[in-house]
Parts: C-alpha cells; sequence; structure tokens
C-alpha cells in the first residue's frame, strides 16, 4: 500500500483528529457541516418577521397571506493551501523523544513525520475556523485576507445593538454595575431581535475575574457547589488542554471561560476570545461550517472538507505533502448572538 496515497492520507488526517485540541465554538455552535463542489458558498437568510394570522368571516373566501422572504448570499471563500517539505536526508536523523541508540529505520520515521506534520496542518485549520468563529459570534463578521486574496469583509448583517460596549459606571470594574440585570437584559435582547434564548454566557478569564466579585453573583456561586471557591483555570486537569472551563450555572446562565489562544501571523500569541469581551451565543444560532470547491483534480472533484495529498521531486529528491481547503463558518441565524465589552 502507497502510505503517501490521497486516500490514505486523507484517512491518516481523520485518526488523528481525536489528538487534536477539541475546538470549542466551532463545535458547540457551528457543529453543523455542509460541503460543496463549487467555488462559492450560497446560503439563503429568513428575512420574514413574526406575523399573525388574519381574521374573516367564515363566508368569503381566504386570505392571501405573502410567503415569507428570504435573503440568497454568496461567498467565495480564501483557499488554504499548507504544503510542507521533507528533504530525503531528514528520515536517517533521531526524532525529538528517540533513544540516541536504536532509533527506527529512515522509512519508519518519513511515515513518522508525515502522520505527525498532518495533524499539525489539521490543528491549524482547525484553529482558522475557530477563530473564525470566534470573530463572527463577537462582530456579527469576518475579515477574511491573505496572499493575493484581497482583503474582504463578510457581514452577516447582526443587528447593530447586538454589539454592546458599557461606557461609565455600567462598566463591570465599576462598584455601581449590575452584571445579572446586565445578563437578563442582554438575553432579553436576543429574543427580541431573534426569538432565541441565549444561556450560555461565555466570558475571558479577565471577565470572570471582575464577575465573581460581585455580591449578588458571590450569593449565588456560594450555594451551588460552593463555584465561589474555583478563581481560576482550574476545573480539573484537562482544564488547560481543551482551551475552556466550565463553571456552572449562576442563576439561569451557564457561564464559561473561554481561554484558548493561538498564534498569528508575526507569531504573536492571541486570545480567540480578547480580554474585556462576554459572549452570549443561543443554542439556536444553527452555525454551520461550509466548504467551497477543492480547486485540484487529485481531489477526484468531490465535495470535500478538506484534501492531503503528497508528492515528490527527483532532483534534489524532496517530498511534499499539502492540505487544501475552503472553509468559511455561517450563523443562519445572526441575531441569536450578542458579544459584550464589559470594560
Amino acid at each position: 500500500m502507497d502510505i503517501f496515497s490521497s486516500a490514505v492520507l486523507n484517512r491518516v488526517v481523520q485518526d488523528l483528529k481525536s489528538t487534536v485540541r477539541p475546538p470549542f465554538l466551532l463545535n458547540r455552535y457551528f457543529g453543523e457541516v455542509s460541503v460543496s463542489t463549487q467555488e462559492k458558498i450560497f446560503f439563503d437568510v429568513l428575512t420574514g418577521k413574526p406575523r399573525l394570522a388574519p381574521f374573516c368571516s367564515p363566508l368569503v373566501e381566504g386570505q392571501i397571506v405573502q410567503s415569507q422572504g428570504y435573503q440568497t448570499n454568496s461567498f467565495a471563500p480564501a483557499y488554504i493551501k499548507d504544503k510542507r517539505v521533507f528533504e530525503d536526508g531528514k528520515p536517517v536523523r533521531r526524532r525529538a523523544g528517540q533513544p540516541i541508540y536504536g532509533a527506527l529505520d529512515p522509512m519508519t520515521n518519513r511515515q513518522l513525520a508525515i502522520a505527525q506534520e498532518s495533524e499539525d496542518q489539521l490543528g491549524m485549520l482547525q484553529r482558522r475556523m475557530e477563530w473564525m468563529a470566534a470573530e463572527v459570534l463577537r462582530t456579527g463578521k469576518v475579515t477574511v485576507s491573505g496572499e493575493k486574496y484581497p482583503t474582504t469583509v463578510v457581514d452577516f448583517g447582526r443587528d447593530a445593538s447586538l454589539t454592546v460596549v458599557l461606557s461609565g459606571g455600567a462598566k463591570w470594574d465599576q462598584g455601581s454595575a449590575t452584571p445579572l440585570a446586565d445578563l437578563e437584559s442582554w438575553a432579553g435582547l436576543v429574543r427580541t431581535k431573534s426569538g432565541a434564548s441565549p444561556i450560555d454566557v461565555i466570558m475571558a478569564q479577565n471577565v470572570w475575574n471582575l464577575f465573581r466579585e460581585f455580591d449578588e453573583v458571590k450569593d449565588l456561586l456560594s450555594s451551588q457547589l460552593n463555584l465561589s471557591s474555583r478563581t481560576s483555570i482550574d476545573v480539573g486537569p484537562d482544564a488547560a488542554k481543551l482551551g475552556f472551563t466550565d463553571k456552572g450555572t449562576v442563576g439561569d446562565y451557564h457561564i464559561w471561560i473561554y481561554h484558548d489562544q493561538y498564534v498569528d501571523e508575526d507569531g504573536v500569541t492571541q486570545d480567540f476570545l480578547p480580554d474585556d469581551y462576554i459572549l452570549m451565543p443561543a443554542a439556536t444560532l444553527e452555525g454551520v461550517q461550509h466548504y467551497g470547491a477543492i480547486k485540484d483534480e487529485a481531489a477526484g472533484m468531490q465535495a470535500l472538507d478538506y484534501f492531503s495529498k503528497s508528492w515528490t521531486q527527483p532532483d534534489p529528491a524532496v517530498r511534499f505533502l499539502m492540505l487544501q481547503s475552503a472553509p468559511l463558518v455561517v450563523p443562519y441565524r445572526v441575531n441569536a448572538t450578542l458579544s459584550v465589552k464589559v470594560k
């Protein structure tokens, strides 16, 4: 069997999915996956309003009611082409963690290197998708840019009132702030704009540190599993690996700390959810991971979320490994989420 064939490489990456940190926002709010053989991604957004059925006499004809409208949007997503190079001299070198003597044979080392790099490629793709999910939930839009790809803002049309910035005494670093009343008000705003009821409250770490210090919050926390003593990322040994911490419920709301990070193109570590921010997404957001066409005949013109392939060149002797994808996350009920900058 050719372990470097596209079919085997894609299977290798599939098998390695469980070893990559699960993307919290992507999995929780954009769980549906849609793949296409078209270059553009098309998605419909309902534009109707909550209407009342019309009254009439039983002796007259039925009243004609116009159907709900919808708007079809399209977007040609930026392409991802993650390409790695394997020089033929490298397999004979000892890999990290291997004993100084008795190392594996060169071909086995090459296979392990391919598997490791495939996992890293998939991890980078998932982090890019998580980054898009975080941007969409925080701003209602996402900015896509890249080499020879014009910077494009994909605006999903979230109502401007659902992007909140607190000021003055309302900021959560002020003693006059009322965080529980704020949560109720913001949840009501989401219900008004979308009909959805948000239960999840996702906080940056510094926001949680502010939130838990309010007396009204402490009273609720102290009555629930002694949560008031949990002040940092300390829920089990795997909390740092998962990128989020479940803080339980406060009143009607499920509180999460989201502390996952990524390294940007300049090598700077960034938070997916910046300091000072809260997200309130509803479970009925109807988020979808869309994937456009893979522009590679070797992919068999099939609808795929990603495609891996490997090939060699004879002189100089080099093997290449490449992962391709054309992703975009779409919130079909964009008004079912709200973000707040609390300080």
